[in-house]
């Protein structure tokens, strides 16, 4: 008894590190249909707060005190943190920005795999926490969602920087502009359906890892590509390393120039990266990405200035009844 209690313990101090590092959050969606645990959450309890019509009760708003808790932050913010999560997923959705439930399962799973959990011992873990699996799920689904819904809203790039920033910029940076490492990218799909995905997806990765051996490079990828089954390649085209999703990021870094990435099990199927190119470049578009990544770093938990501002505008327009 006393083993098991000190691997739950361990288990949660674990999986707070990772939360606290926003591991979690990233370029992913709510989906269309929200998952049936986000709406019952708190059933059976007092109404808290209504915003623009949705409910949140006091029963979502004590999940997400002892979820805070588990990440040892205030717990006193989870009311003002479930208002943001209700005006975020209602944009989300308006939006369109949504990604499938099985995306957000997988990502999920991820998490737990990452933990050396199963899904039944990560649900066991928060539920002694007083979170509960379908209140994570909730969670999870917003952070994933809501990048994508602020990229619709500013753009692509985030915002883009003015001239006259970016020249006073440089001049703080010693009249130089800054040198970064580009990449050319390019992305090896092994599909694995989602009616298959437990039945085949550890073939599926084998033989992707077999098959880096044999990656031709970026031009002859696709003919390489027809010579197996259910493989699909994307060109990605030009990235600065400070573009590359988290995810990928370090396993860019590690692979050098015509070779490709470790693997890595997604909700499309099995993936690696090729690297087509690398080099050191510093024009104006180089600055512009660095200047922008520094920004956010400086930001509190390294939030996107746009997104904070995004919900500024929401919580204006918004109705919000406190009950």
């Amino acid at each position: 008894m006393g083993y098991r209690t000190a691997e739950k313990r361990s288990s949660v101090r674990v999986m707070a590190g990772l939360l606290r590092a926003g591991l979690l959050a990233g370029a992913l969606c709510l989906p269309t249909t929200l998952p049936a645990a986000a709406a019952a959450a708190g059933s059976g309890t007092a109404v808290a707060v209504v915003v623009n019509g949705t409910v949140i009760t006091t029963g979502d708003i004590a999940k997400r005190a002892a979820f805070l808790k588990l990440q040892r932050q205030n717990p006193s913010g989870a009311r003002e943190q479930m208002i943001d999560e209700a005006l975020k997923r209602a944009e989300v959705l308006r939006l369109q920005q949504s990604v499938s439930t099985e995306e957000v399962d997988a990502a999920v799973q991820r998490f737990a795999a990452g933990n050396k959990l199963s899904i039944a011992q990560l649900s066991q873990v928060l539920s002694q926490a007083g979170v509960g699996l379908d209140h994570f799920k909730a969670f999870v689904a917003v952070s994933m969602s809501w990048p994508r819904a602020v990229r619709v809203r500013f753009g692509s790039g985030g915002g883009r920087l003015s001239n006259e920033e970016l020249v006073r910029r440089m001049q703080e940076n010693g009249g130089t502009k800054p040198v970064t490492t580009e990449y050319f990218l390019q992305q090896v799909i092994f599909v694995v359906p989602a009616a298959k995905r437990n039945a085949i997806i550890g073939k599926r990765q084998a033989e992707a890892n077999a098959s880096r051996a044999s990656y031709p490079g970026c031009d002859d990828a696709k003919t390489f590509a027809a010579t197996m089954r259910d493989v699909s390649i994307r060109n990605l085209g030009r990235m600065m390393v400070q573009e590359i999703p988290e995810d990928w990021r370090p396993l860019v870094e590690k692979a050098g120039d015509g070779k490709t990435t470790a693997t890595r099990v997604t909700e499309k199927g099995v993936e690696y990266l090729g690297i087509c190119k690398k080099r050191q470049v510093s024009d104006d578009l180089a600055a512009e990405v660095v200047f922008r990544a520094e920004d956010l770093g400086k930001q509190k938990g390294g939030e996107d200035p746009n997104s904070v501002k995004y919900m500024e505008e929401l919580r204006k327009r918004a109705q919000i009844v406190t009950k």
